[in-house]
């Protein structure tokens, strides 16, 4: 079936930066650079405009960490022993992520430090957003939240087992952003219901401890009523 095959497919491409995740101490300070920048941007309140700078920014220099990843593996495959060609593939490889982050680094400081500087001069402020943007946020630092705790503990699949359990915490948090976002008691305990079912099926095939499951569901329901409270 395609959907299987696309499963699959994504299945792989998660592991794939889990595993970049677990094994490049880099690519986690990337992941954990990734939300703090993307939950600022939120507080302070930029433009439609400047978040998709910012992110796009974000997204380039993920994916180019994780390129170099690859290369030095398929560099290691190739030339297990010291080379002075494969020195340089290294080097070069890591020289665009130094571009991109530090890119990177001056597009932020473009867009952000006019934010930064109201902030010292007119004090602490969380600027407001509509329940739509709270959800895509809270499932955006849910989703990195799982990557980085995955592979703090070095268990599991991204999919399939370790701690916390990624599809309790993402069915979770849509309930919760559900929940704010329409208002409706019937629509909310249909997405409990079913978010209680996900988690249900990850422990009935053996996927997730119970624990894992409960973890997750605390996590994502958690992290996303605290932005929902913080910017509603």
């Amino acid at each position: 079936m395609p959907f299987r095959q696309w499963l699959r497919s994504a299945n792989f491409a998660i592991e794939g930066i889990l595993h970049g995740a677990r094994t490049q101490r880099h690519l986690r300070y990337h992941f954990f650079s990734a939300a703090v920048v993307l939950l600022f941007s939120y507080i302070v309140g930029v433009t439609r405009d400047e978040f998709i700078m910012v992110s796009f920014a974000v997204i380039i220099v993920l994916a180019s960490e994780m390129l170099n990843s690859a290369i030095e593996a398929v560099v290691d495959i190739l030339s297990p022993e010291y080379a002075e060609k494969a020195r340089i593939a290294k080097d070069i490889a890591a020289g665009a992520v130094f571009i991109t982050a530090f890119g990177a680094a001056v597009l932020g400081y473009i867009v952000l430090f006019p934010y930064l500087k109201a902030l010292f001069r007119e004090g602490f402020y969380v600027a407001r957003h509509t329940r739509e943007e709270t959800s895509l946020i809270a499932f955006i630092l849910v989703l990195i939240l799982v990557i980085i705790l995955k592979a703090r503990f070095g268990k599991g699949h991204p999919l399939s087992g370790g701690m916390p359990s990624g599809h309790s915490a993402l069915a979770f948090s849509v309930w919760v952003s559900v929940t704010y976002t329409t208002g409706n008691f019937i629509a909310s305990l249909l997405c409990f219901v079913l978010a209680v079912l996900i988690a249900q099926s990850r422990m009935s095939v053996h996927i997730h401890t119970r624990w894992e499951v409960i973890a997750g569901a605390l996590m994502g329901s958690s992290l996303t009523f605290l932005l929902f409270r913080l910017f509603s």
